[in-house]
């Protein structure tokens, strides 16, 4: 097996058997990632690549939405509001190719993620 091949395969078990409070990690971060370089790529006026990278963080923020269940905790239905917010931004800001959008979206996401990765390192700790 080809060394892409046994990455790919790694990442796809790391995938399978992460808990879902590290999926849930996971998909931040990659979010988070996708919103950098998409912002970078923004600026650098390379438009495939901002577009893929927006247009990939505009699915992880549409999977994230989908998968809250808004009964779950007095908090979901802001949290769902926060995910619509950040897509209809997130399309804006593809369209227009407006960085600073893209940064603001990012301001939000990151102390948010931050928060999610104390609440999991905290009930692992329980």
């Amino acid at each position: 097996m080809s060394s892409p091949h046994l990455r790919d395969r790694y990442l796809q078990d790391s995938i399978n058997t992460a808990s879902p409070a590290k999926l849930l990690l996971m998909l931040y971060d990659r979010l988070i990632l996708d919103l950098m370089q998409g912002e970078e790529a923004m600026r650098a006026e390379e438009r495939e690549l901002a577009h893929d990278k927006i247009t990939h963080a505009q699915e992880i923020v549409m999977e994230l939405r989908i998968s809250l269940d808004v009964e779950a905790w007095s908090g979901a239905p802001g949290l769902a509001n926060l995910y619509g917010y950040l897509l209809t931004e997130l399309i804006g800001a593809n369209i227009a190719r407006d960085p600073q959008r893209v940064a603001v979206c990012r301001g939000l996401i990151e102390p948010l993620r931050d928060s999610w990765r104390e609440a999991a390192a905290a009930a692992v700790g329980e």
